[in-house]
């Protein structure tokens, strides 16, 4: 069964904080292939977490 867009939402936020099982990625792969909107909502969110992780870097070294 394909996820619904709610879904890929919620499950590429949640690979944010954990290890997403098989199924779990093998569900997004395919619901990226078909639906451009899920994939840029992936993509971006993957931008927002590198820059966080970036600033929080750059945070600390600026404090030294």
């Amino acid at each position: 069964m394909m996820l619904s867009c709610r879904e890929v939402t919620r499950l590429v936020s949640q690979r944010q904080d954990r290890a997403l099982d098989f199924g779990e990625r093998f569900a997004l792969r395919a619901h990226f292939a078909l639906c451009k909107g899920c994939r840029n909502i992936g993509r971006q969110i993957d931008f927002l977490r590198r820059a966080v992780v970036r600033l929080g870097e750059h945070g600390e070294t600026a404090e030294r």
